[in-house]
C-alpha cells in the first residue's frame, strides 16, 4: 500500500469503527498499520547499521527495529520479509557487537524461510554470514563453501555489488588459509565485477584487501 492509499485506508477503518460500530475494523487497521511499519522499521535499521559501519558508534535502536519488523512480518505471514528481518537481527550480534556465535541461529533462519519461498537474495546473505562464522570458528571449509554459495546466488539473480563483495570475502579467506595467489585471482575478478556496476565502495574494499594480503 503506497503513500496516501494506507492513510486513507485507517482513516476509513477508524471511521468504521468509531463511527460505525465495526469492530471487526479494529483488526483490518492492525494489517494495514502494521505492513507499514514493517517495511520502515526495516528501512530505519538498515540506515542505522550503515551508519555503523561508517562511523563504529553503535546504536541499540538498530537491534529494536529489526526485532520489531522480525515480529510484524510474522503477524502478517509474510515469510520474505521475516526472513529478512532475522537476517539483520543476525548481522546486529555478529558484526555490532562481534558475538557470530549469538548471531549464527538468526542466519540459519533466515536462510530457511527464504529458501522455503525461493528469496535467493536474502538466502545469498543469511549465508554468506553463516560462511563468516564459520571461518571464525576455524572450519574453513565449510566456510568456503558457504561464501561460494552466496556468490553463486547473486551471480544468479544479477546483484553485481554483492557478487563483487563476496568475491572479497573469498579472497580473504583464501589469503588466511595459505593461498594468496587465489586470494589475488579472486581479487581481480571482484574488481572487474565492482568496475561493470559502478560498486565504489567495493572498489575501496578491493584496494584495502591487495594492501593487507600483501603485507
Amino acid at each position: 500500500m503506497q503513500g496516501q492509499d494506507w492513510i486513507e485506508r485507517a482513516g476509513e477503518l477508524f471511521e468504521a469503527a468509531m463511527f460505525g460500530g465495526e469492530t471487526s475494523a479494529l483488526d483490518r487497521s492492525d494489517d494495514v498499520l502494521d505492513a507499514v511499519e514493517a517495511p520502515l522499521s526495516m528501512a530505519r535499521g538498515k540506515v542505522l547499521h550503515v551508519r555503523f559501519l561508517n562511523e563504529r558508534k553503535e546504536n541499540s535502536e538498530e537491534l529494536v527495529l529489526f526485532e520489531r519488523a522480525a515480529e510484524l512480518y510474522e503477524r502478517l505471514g509474510d515469510t520474505s520479509g521475516q526472513a529478512d528481518a532475522l537476517f539483520w537481527i543476525g548481522c546486529w550480534h555478529q558484526v555490532v557487537k562481534g558475538d557470530g556465535a549469538t548471531g549464527r541461529p538468526y542466519f540459519e533462519r533466515s536462510y530457511a524461510l527464504a529458501k522455503s519461498v525461493d528469496d535467493p537474495m536474502t538466502m545469498s546473505y543469511a549465508i554468506r554470514h553463516l560462511g563468516f562464522a564459520d571461518r571464525d570458528a576455524g572450519h574453513f571449509d565449510q566456510a568456503r563453501e558457504r561464501l561460494t554459495e552466496s556468490v553463486t546466488l547473486r551471480r544468479e539473480i544479477g546483484f553485481r555489488p554483492g557478487e563483487a563483495a563476496g568475491l572479497v570475502a573469498l579472497a580473504y579467506l583464501a589469503a588466511e588459509t595459505g593461498d594468496p595467489s587465489a586470494a589475488f585471482r579472486y581479487l581481480d575478478e571482484a574488481q572487474s565485477v565492482a568496475e561493470s556496476c559502478g560498486a565504489k565502495a567495493v572498489l575501496g574494499w578491493i584496494d584495502q584487501a591487495r594492501t593487507l594480503i600483501r603485507s
